[in-house]
């Protein structure tokens, strides 16, 4: 049992040396208390932290068979805390959304971000949306960077192809990166696209955080203003690192990373 979700992008960015900001909600429950240890031994920054005098569970069972995974997960209800009166109180270089989302709280956290000159980052984490939903692309149009898998690509925008896919997100969102599993990732930004192989995988043991470390490590490096290809192979790196611990318990740390020759590679 380990800690996943939005804990693993904002202890990936932590271990990374970023300073972050999580919201999260925590219960009476075991699983709340397993986390918040966790988080704690991490050193995460608990200014974002809620407590509840009852269970607030968030409990997903990863089942995994060679290429195939299929998640199972349960929710206690909760209200989530507003995003946007906590962007203005911290004024983050970077907001970091983990599922695509397009609620009032997601609007105004967003515009929020956008008023500070953050950065807005948005995951589409299998959310069932698609572009015919105006509201879907009336957020999308207030994404900085929006970092769907292949088959999200294809669901959002209904496209025959991931060409063609891409084509369409990049019409929306300035900066669009489609990770492709071990085929590597497609990045386009400004017309030009940018494909990065995947990196070398070591003993991998379990893959369930590698996407959200990819994406920790993307925004490690957009927010140091390096150049596309290279945040795409930190973000590579950051990812395949992921498999070989379970959860996210194998995320580098920044001093796993150096830079050479405008590329990066571990030490």
């Amino acid at each position: 049992m380990v800690p996943g979700g939005a804990y693993t992008l904002a202890m990936a960015l932590h271990r990374l040396g970023r300073r972050v900001a999580w919201s999260a909600d925590f219960g009476t429950d075991p699983f709340s208390a397993h986390v918040l240890t966790c988080a704690r031994q991490e050193g995460l920054d608990e200014v974002a932290f809620r407590q509840h005098p009852f269970p607030v569970r968030s409990l997903t069972v990863a089942l995994s068979s060679g290429d195939e995974r299929a998640m199972v997960s349960f929710q206690d209800p909760v209200d989530p805390a507003p995003l946007a009166p906590l962007v203005r109180r911290h004024r983050p270089r970077a907001l970091v959304l983990p599922q695509l989302r397009w609620d009032e709280a997601a609007f105004a956290a967003a515009r929020a971000a956008r008023q500070l000159g953050a950065l807005v980052v948005m995951d589409c984490h299998d959310t069932p949306a698609t572009l015919a939903d105006p509201a879907v692309r009336r957020m999308l149009d207030l994404v900085d960077v929006l970092t769907p898998n292949s088959g999200e690509a294809l669901r959002l925008t209904g496209a025959a192809d991931l060409d063609g896919a891409i084509a369409r997100l990049s019409d929306l969102v300035p900066t669009v990166v489609v990770t492709r599993g071990a085929e590597g990732a497609t990045a386009v930004r400004g017309g030009e696209r940018h494909d990065v192989p995947a990196a070398p995988r070591t003993a991998a043991v379990d893959a369930t955080a590698a996407g959200d470390c990819f994406n920790a490590g993307l925004v490690h490096a957009l927010l140091d203003d390096r150049s596309l290809p290279d945040c795409l192979a930190v973000a590579a790196l950051c990812g395949a690192a992921a498999t070989t611990g379970p959860g996210s318990s194998a995320a580098l740390r920044a001093a796993d990373l150096e830079p050479a020759n405008s590329a990066t590679r571990l030490k």
